[in-house]
């Protein structure tokens, strides 16, 4: 059997994931890699339940285990019977570390075959210490690549036909701070659209908001192939809470961030993390936290209940029951999905041009709105990609379809996977817009 990841966790785990996958590629040794979180308890238990299943699936399989979990607490997860060797720190990028032949590195960008976007590190590792948050313990201090190896990441996974690059890292915005001079994010950004012209689409994970630089704002409001869809780490809508958690931003300068965004262009669907049911979080307080989802017009909500990750300060505060903490979870899910129930009504009769994802039929818009092709018939696919030129300001075509591979008889999903297309919300069914090419 071939080389299998099983990844658990961030979008960075998903870039790392894909690294790894490159490196044992071709491999004909049946070996397993499971790329382990430990942002919550429940992660961790959820990467050894991961492990278990891989075990009972594949018996003869060499198995690997690496990632945050590993790095956290590497003799629980040595001692489990179905794992093979632990794999820890930049070892998992090392061939030899697998039982490979050879000392092989892993690539410096790798492309994912099973999604239309690709994920690129820019940073690892973080510097603060949020009460909650283990994994500055696992990813150590904040660095950051340098600029040129990034960009020169993005043009080969460009050339390997991704049409989609997410940026990511343990603590994005803070890209930078570490490297001569001190450029911020939104230089990075800023170098990445010039440096990378034939790149159509660049989208942003999750950012702190209290380190959102000028640069990027304006790059927000003039950029077109900057997409309109930034996930904020709140955290929290109450002022006591915030303290509580050592965050660095006040209930006012997210709403006031939020507020500056959207004026700079807006059409920005905003998402974000809330952690409901905090130590010490009275209903006063969680009512500031619901508050805060209507005041910053939240459409996509990663919402979750606290659960005490031992090793951080927050475990040794006096807890809310874990049943107020879902039940306030639960309010928290609600709320979103209210506002984004009335955003995707918002956005039926409109065009939206989405990235095709490999099954052909399905997607995400520019804000990242799902989307699926009611008619997915290549044939009335329309004419080649385009894109608006930041340097031009003209609209250039050639974001042609990807070839097929040699030999390869092009299907209707081949046709449309991994293309940007122009399609009509005619519809939508739960959280997914419908989508027909051609009117």
């Amino acid at each position: 059997m071939s080389a299998q990841t099983i990844t658990l966790g961030c979008r960075l785990n998903i870039a790392e994931s894909a690294a790894m996958r490159e490196l044992v590629r071709g491999s004909a040794d049946d070996l397993v890699i499971v790329n382990s979180c430990a942002v919550t308890a429940e992660a961790v238990r959820q990467t050894r339940k991961a492990i278990r299943k891989a075990r009972r699936e594949r018996p003869d399989a060499r198995l690997f285990v690496t990632g945050c979990a590993v790095e956290i607490d590497p003799l629980s997860f040595e001692s489990m019977p179905e794992v093979t060797r632990i794999v820890r720190g930049p070892d998992k990028f090392d061939a030899a570390s697998f039982g490979l032949p050879g000392a092989n590195a892993a690539p410096p960008y790798a492309v994912d075959e099973t999604h239309a976007r690709a994920f690129v590190e820019v940073q690892n590792g973080c510097d603060h210490r949020c009460t909650f948050c283990i994994i500055p313990h696992a990813r150590g201090a904040a660095r950051s690549l340098p600029a040129g190896a990034v960009i020169d990441r993005i043009r080969a996974l460009v050339a390997a036909g991704k049409r989609e690059i997410v940026l990511t890292g343990v603590d994005v915005t803070s890209y930078g701070g570490d490297l001569p001079g001190k450029p911020g994010l939104g230089n990075l950004v800023g170098r990445i659209l010039r440096l990378a012209p034939d790149l159509p689409r660049l989208r942003l994970s999750s950012l702190d908001p209290v380190e959102i630089d000028d640069e990027l704002i304006e790059l927000i409001e003039s950029e077109p192939r900057l997409m309109p869809h930034l996930h904020l780490s709140l955290q929290a809508g109450d002022d006591m809470v915030l303290k509580r958690m050592k965050r660095r931003h006040l209930r006012a300068d997210a709403i006031a961030l939020v507020e500056r965004i959207r004026a700079a262009r807006p059409e920005v669907a905003i998402g974000a993390d809330i952690i409901a049911g905090f130590p010490t979080e009275t209903e006063a307080m969680f009512a500031n936290s619901l508050k805060i989802v209507a005041e910053c017009d939240i459409v996509h909500g990663h919402i979750f209940p606290y659960s005490p990750r031992e090793g951080t300060p927050a475990a040794r505060m006096p807890q809310v029951a874990p049943e107020v903490a879902r039940a306030r979870a639960r309010l928290l899910r609600e709320a979103c999905e209210a506002r984004r129930d009335a955003w995707l009504d918002r956005l039926v009769g409109t065009a939206q041009t989405m990235l095709v994802e490999q099954d052909g039929v399905t997607g995400h818009a520019e804000h990242f709105a799902k989307i699926r092709i009611v008619n997915p018939d290549p044939a009335r696919a329309g004419p080649a990609e385009a894109h608006s030129s930041s340097r031009t300001g003209k609209e250039e075509k050639g974001f042609d379809r990807p070839r097929p591979n040699a030999g390869e008889r092009p299907g209707k999903e081949t046709m449309l996977a991994g293309r940007i297309a122009t399609v009509t919300i005619v519809g939508r069914e739960g959280d997914e817009l419908l989508g027909r090419i051609g009117g």
